[in-house]
């Protein structure tokens, strides 16, 4: 009778040391009322063993209390089975997770659906990725200023950022989450749908020329600041389909998203400005208008010979077939190493002019006609009462997430 009862003691206290901690606790929004339509999209596929139950498990109610996908590992650690892809790195471990909790992949798209009916952007789970940093020594643009203001931020960021399919050769809305808390003051907690360049076409990695694909999906998606850089056939055959000799330069299917993001109040003043660029090696997707789906596969290429005699030689070819030996390694192989598994964050700049409040802002799910009142398919936003410009020396950041690794022996695209 002693060992429940001192159970129930350690579990008491327990619960008192937590409430005891200094900080805001993330909000709890209780039982779900319904699943959004980001939840259970995922099934498993022929090198996968998770079942479809197993992968729903990972879900958090989000504030309009309902269910969403949220991170979860590549390998489920209770049964060991994989599903096959990442959402990148854990979160649990940021020095914001207490604050901000789980994030829901979707809430920002669901909003649009109350926002703007006619305005439908939903997106895949596989593009939910999370990087995160605590203590990050952010720079002014000279030694000096460095020293002088020696400011640290904790980030935490989520990006809907699909590189093994075709959606963003048109669709601009991706769905970002940026948390950023920073020793000098700096702070905000955003979510919303990013409108990265301008829909219906991107920019080619490997010259920097516009392609235009087509509509986008939804048809009315604004034009947005920054730009996604997207490689396609022509630097394929450029770069990668060389002659004996020479190596294929596989840094021509390096994807850039660069984001370029302002939250604004009613009245178009712009309360905070952040712009971090998202960076993916080695996608699993190149543009081709010559393909029927317009999709074409990085691993496919590495058993083209062209007529001269080009081919891929070295590099992620020959890491993914054994130099050649292996032959009908597929797209969505795990020996593929076009997985899009190697990521970095740039975290750029961090503008915040919000020095007479209110901290609590609802904007439309796009960040703007910031209100101090919530509004149907409002998203409640977080930006510090501070103005941090420091004449012209702005607060940003390095990169970060480049030295992890998401993939693993089971991981494979599409990721």
């Amino acid at each position: 009778m002693v060992l429940p009862s001192m159970q129930r003691l350690c579990a008491l206290l327990f619960i008192i040391l937590l409430a005891c901690q200094d900080g805001p606790v993330a909000p709890d929004y209780g039982a779900a009322t319904g699943n959004a339509a980001s939840f259970g999209l995922w099934a498993p596929g022929a090198n996968d063993d998770c079942t479809a139950a197993q992968h729903d498990a990972y879900s958090v109610v989000g504030p309009d209390h309902k269910r969403y996908p949220t991170w979860h590992p590549p390998i489920d650690p209770v049964s060991g089975c994989s599903f096959g892809h990442d959402h990148g790195r854990d979160p649990r471990g940021s020095a914001l997770y207490r604050e901000v909790g789980a994030i829901p992949f979707g809430y920002a798209n669901e909003q649009l659906d109350v926002y703007d009916p006619l305005t439908t952007r939903h997106e895949d789970h596989f593009g939910h990725k999370i990087e995160w940093q605590n203590d990050v020594p952010m720079h002014f643009g000279s030694d000096a200023a460095d020293a002088l203001f020696a400011v640290r931020c904790d980030v935490l960021t989520k990006l809907h950022q699909g590189t093994h399919s075709k959606d963003a050769f048109t669709n601009n809305l991706h769905e970002l989450v940026y948390h950023i808390r920073c020793s000098d003051g700096t702070e905000m907690h955003i979510t919303m749908l990013a409108a990265i360049g301008t829909p219906g076409e991107f920019v080619r990695s490997c010259d920097g020329a516009t392609v235009v694909v087509g509509p986008a999906t939804p048809p009315n998606s604004p034009d947005g600041g920054g730009q996604r850089i997207i490689p396609d056939r022509s630097c394929v055959d450029r770069d990668i389909l060389v002659p004996a000799g020479q190596s294929s330069n596989f840094g021509t299917l390096h994807e850039s998203w660069q984001t370029s993001n302002a939250i604004r109040a009613e009245n178009g003043h712009t309360l905070a400005f952040f712009n971090p660029y998202f960076q993916v090696s080695l996608p699993s997707r190149f543009h081709d208008p010559a393909l029927t789906g317009i999709v074409g596969r990085p691993i496919d290429v590495c058993y083209e010979v062209t007529p001269a005699g080009n081919q891929a030689r070295g590099g992620a070819c020959a890491a993914s077939t054994g130099n050649g030996t292996v032959l009908g390694v597929k797209f969505d192989d795990p020996r593929s190493a076009f997985d899009g598994t190697d990521r970095v964050v740039d975290i750029n700049s961090n503008f915040v002019d919000n020095p007479g409040g209110p901290e609590t802002w609802y904007t439309d799910p796009f960040g703007k006609h910031g209100r101090t009142d919530p509004f149907p398919g409002s998203i409640r936003q977080f930006i510090a009462r501070i103005n941090n410009d420091r004449g012209g020396l702005e607060l940003a950041g390095p990169g970060i997430g480049g030295q992890r690794e998401y993939g693993g022996p089971r991981v494979h695209a599409p990721n």
